[in-house]
């Protein structure tokens, strides 16, 4: 364990934790915009930087370590004044449209400037002009309102394995963009949205968020219905409407990570096709039911077949979009109360 002082506050933790570990184990929130606790530290955007006593320079937080009797400040006025440059800096190739945004109320930079009063950029030269990638459905890259945290190149890479994306070009010219360039398509990405959920400004945007304030959204913890591992997600309902899912850090199987389906098709919710009552087949036609007059009908049918051809003349195949304990309880039900081992599931083939 190592002691040591963080703003005149008495700190102890394990060898090896970082400055901004350190940090926010006692509640102090020392601000960065391309730290992640799940990715590899960057240390790109110089954001965490502290002052620490006996050092020449102002370290960065979220890779330096703790060290013994280390005494640190978070906001001395020298480290408010670089972190104060390094918004300008950013705000002086960043599109200043945040009246329109629809990252507004849920932008790193934005918060940031608000904490410090950076209001405007006193540095002017020539901006990025980048054309915006909206040619699918899900997903809309600006590149022009990139800060190159490079969040998303990390969890393309590190996370999902996938290395859509990643940097290309050096200096001012420098971008996050696809192999040649290509528009997002199913043939370089999953579309899994990770990058979009890491991204601290507007540069990637879920489209189905797009017109909606975050403050006008309320959040509801749920069980994804897509298969049996049982991720956690929150639909985000607008007017007793679902529009979207964003991921939560709390869900104990997967986390932050969402799959495609997931993350993206909310749309079955509200799909026409959708089946919202049990039907009934009378005379060649199906009709609608009730659960009960459902569940009679099963059992009726089932009684009949088993009194006729035993049990063995009937099996069930389960389905992926079941809960684990759905398909447990599916599999006991036909080997105790029906009494067979004919089961089967879809995801087997």
């Amino acid at each position: 364990m190592v002691d040591l002082t963080i703003d005149g506050k008495a700190v102890n933790v394990p060898a090896g934790t970082t400055i901004l570990e350190a940090a926010q184990n006692i509640g102090i929130d020392i601000p960065n915009l391309c730290y992640d606790k799940d990715l590899t530290v960057f240390g790109g955007c110089r954001m965490c930087v502290v002052e620490v006593e006996g050092a020449r320079n102002l370290q960065t937080a979220c890779s330096t370590p703790v060290n013994p009797g280390m005494v640190v400040w978070t906001e001395s006025e020298r480290v408010v004044k670089a972190r104060r440059m390094i918004l300008e800096l950013l705000l002086a190739n960043h599109p200043s449209e945040c009246i329109i945004c629809e990252k507004t109320g849920d932008c790193r930079l934005q918060d940031y400037c608000y904490r410090y009063g950076v209001k405007e950029s006193p540095y002017t030269g020539e901006r990025r002009e980048v054309e915006i990638d909206r040619g699918n459905h899900l997903i809309e890259r600006d590149p022009n309102k990139c800060i190159l945290c490079g969040k998303c190149v990390q969890v393309c890479h590190d996370i999902q394995v996938t290395g859509t994306i990643d940097f290309v070009d050096r200096g001012f010219y420098t971008r996050v963009t696809t192999p040649y360039d290509l528009p997002l398509n199913t043939d370089i990405c999953r579309f899994c949205g990770q990058c979009v959920g890491v991204c601290p400004t507007g540069a990637l945007i879920n489209k189905q968020f797009k017109g909606t304030r975050p403050w006008e959204v309320s959040k509801v913890r749920t069980t994804c219905p897509f298969c049996g591992v049982g991720c956690n997600f929150d639909l985000n309902v607008k007017e007793e409407r679902v529009i979207g899912v964003t991921a939560t850090p709390e869900a104990p199987v997967n986390g932050r990570s969402l799959c495609v389906k997931g993350r993206f098709h909310k749309d079955l919710l509200y799909s026409p096709e959708r089946i919202t009552t049990p039907l009934i087949k009378r005379d060649g036609e199906f009709v609608e039911a009730s659960w009960e007059e459902a569940l009679e009908e099963v059992a009726s049918r089932f009684k009949v077949i088993i009194d006729r051809d035993g049990s063995d003349a009937i099996a069930a195949l389960s389905s992926a979009r079941c809960t684990n304990e759905e398909n447990f309880l599916m599999q006991k039900f036909m080997r105790t109360a029906v009494g067979t081992n004919n089961v089967d599931h879809c995801a087997r083939t």
